[in-house]
């Protein structure tokens, strides 16, 4: 072919098989060793165990969100599940408290 018209499949002014082709080549190497920016997001994989409170795991729950956001963004959602939790709780202890079940009277009906 002529130097003006490109091989099927490359870019113009590049050899086959050079980097713009081949994902895998030089750029992708140099990509990989760079070092991953700190501020940039990334999940920090916490495991949540379930409080059998509906309420409260949900508010927990909120805190993947995190994992979406760069550093800066987290207190926003840190401030917000904190809010969430002091409401729930505040809500529980708000809440009437069924009276205690008196204990059962023993029975003097044991004759030897």
């Amino acid at each position: 072919m002529s130097d003006s018209m490109p091989e099927p499949g490359t870019a113009a002014g590049t050899a086959p098989g050079s980097a713009a082709q081949d994902p895998s080549g030089e750029d992708a190497a140099q990509a990989a060793a760079a070092p991953p920016d700190p501020a940039a997001p990334a999940p920090l994989n916490v495991a949540r165990t379930p409080t059998g409170s509906a309420a409260v795991d949900e508010e927990l729950e909120r805190l993947a969100d995190a994992d979406h956001l760069p550093a800066d963004g987290h207190i926003e959602v840190y401030e917000d599940v904190h809010r969430g939790l002091r409401e729930t709780l505040t809500g529980l202890d708000a809440a009437p408290t069924p009276a205690p079940v008196p204990a059962p009277m023993p029975s003097y009906d044991n004759r030897s």
